[in-house]
């Protein structure tokens, strides 16, 4: 009875091994048709010539924001998703204005142009804008000790470099980014009249990076604006050779209401498990000063992509994937926001959220921002990865827009990551334009996403 026990158990045993390379083998196969069919017949970079070429910038509130939404509808209708709707989000409304000057002023009453452009959110200069003394800190610490007797009424400079012993810029990014998001404000709590600070970049050019920032209501909202890096660098040496220097700042910007915008979602329902959905997104809006290439419009091209290949390609998800292009992730987060509120208030059962937001880059692999079990279950797809040069699963970052539905561990969350190492030259300046984006590398990174995304739809969370 016990050996025919034991030959029980092995036969089941073998029976699960053969079930389990089988499947293994199945999804090779899978992968390697979904990489096959991108890379020789993918659409997302055609779709991201007309979003960034034909439309341009696409700041919430404008007009090249409404025409983007009317661009993500139809191209998601286009590829055969079952159903594509709007959702109604409200979103702030920052116009830049007229073209920002920034000025030089050295003891001896020389002036020299240099490139600047305001933050987002922020005010306006005076209509003839603002001349004053400035001074150069490198942190938070040194503009403290300085005080208001030192910082009254004058212009403070953030000259704070990215940290270049960084490999994952990202983290550089994360570590400078607190002097121009809270850095306006913390100047004027010691009387500033105005703030500028060092550009979020890796290199040293004549492009300033603009991004958001956020007033303090307690403190004086001042006018703030970046500057680049060729531009800090200069402005530093001449404020070594003359503590006298002054800066000239216009801008002309200013928050009018807020207007009436959409998320644009799309979905393709699973054949077994419906109620389990799989979100898959980029954020739709961009900074105008460039034309939102890299950052967002390729995770936007990308997310629909995966619907394009779905259907190309004759799959069958068991569970439903969603793809969301989110609205005002760079002003606000308002779309990103509420597409979680309603999620949660319609009992939707979210088992996964992915965003590529890093840029159309080389993808290196997958950031896991999960528990620990979780993290364990996606890995063990890493080896059908590894053929495409897949292979970073460590990281825990995932995207900003599908923040409020993974916070606090609600939902697991995964990030498209990619090679950063260019992306900090083009982010948020002029130079994020098609032309800037690989076809190659944007068709690897929607094939790696939509390889994991056919395996979360089969095997689940």
């Amino acid at each position: 009875m016990k050996n025919h026990r034991l030959t029980s158990a092995v036969l089941v045993l073998y029976f699960l091994t053969l079930v389990q390379q089988s499947s293994a083998q199945s999804d090779s196969l899978m992968l390697n048709k979904i990489y096959r069919e991108e890379l020789l017949n993918g659409k997302a970079y055609s779709w991201l010539y007309e979003l960034t070429t034909k439309i341009g910038g696409r700041l919430s509130g404008s007009p090249q924001a409404a025409q983007a939404v009317e661009f993500a509808k139809r191209t998601m209708t286009d590829v055969g998703a079952d159903s594509v709707w709007l959702q109604e989000v409200w979103v702030p409304h920052w116009v830049r204005g007229e073209k920002e000057t920034g000025k030089i002023i050295d003891t001896k009453g020389n002036e020299q142009e240099v490139p600047v452009c305001a933050l987002g959110m922020s005010v306006a200069t005076p209509k003839n804008g603002i001349t004053a003394q400035v001074i150069e800190v490198h942190d938070f610490d040194e503009l403290k000790k300085l005080g208001a007797e030192k910082i009254k009424g004058k212009i403070v400079f953030y000259n704070h470099p990215f940290d270049q012993t960084f490999v994952n810029t990202f983290d550089a990014y994360g570590e400078a980014g607190i002097y121009r998001y809270i850095g306006a404000s913390e100047a004027a709590r010691y009387g500033a009249v105005a703030s500028i600070v060092r550009s979020m970049s890796t290199s040293d050019n004549d492009y300033p990076h603009t991004g958001a920032q956020g007033y303090n209501d307690s403190l004086p909202k001042i006018p703030c604006a970046a500057i680049s890096t060729n531009g800090a660098n200069l402005l530093s040496r001449i404020l070594k050779a003359g503590s006298g220097t002054k800066f000239f700042l216009k801008q002309n910007c200013q928050l009018l209401d807020s207007v009436l915008s959409y998320n644009v979602i799309g979905e393709i329902k699973g054949t077994e498990h419906p109620e389990e959905i799989i979100v898959v997104g980029g954020h739709l809006d961009s900074w105008e000063t460039g034309k939102g290439a890299n950052d967002d419009g390729a995770g936007v091209v990308q997310s629909i992509e995966v619907f394009r290949l779905m259907k190309e390609l004759h799959i069958k998800p068991k569970r439903t994937i969603r793809a969301v292009a989110f609205m005002n992730e760079e002003n606000g987060l308002r779309g990103g926001k509420k597409y979680a509120a309603l999620a949660e208030k319609n009992h939707e059962k979210t088992i996964v959220a992915i965003e590529s937001d890093a840029g159309g880059f080389t993808p290196q692999g997958f950031g896991l921002n999960m528990k620990e079990e979780e993290k364990t279950k996606v890995k063990r797809w890493k080896d059908l990865f590894l053929p495409y040069e897949i292979w970073h699963w460590d990281g825990d970052g995932d995207g900003a827009d599908i923040s409020p539905l993974t916070r606090n561990g609600k939902v697991p969350g995964i990030g498209l990551q990619v090679d950063s190492q260019r992306y900090f030259e083009i982010h948020h300046a002029a130079t994020d334009v098609f032309e800037n984006v690989n076809k190659r590398e944007l068709h690897l990174g929607a094939a790696a996403m939509t390889s994991l995304v056919y395996l979360l739809s089969f095997y689940g969370m």
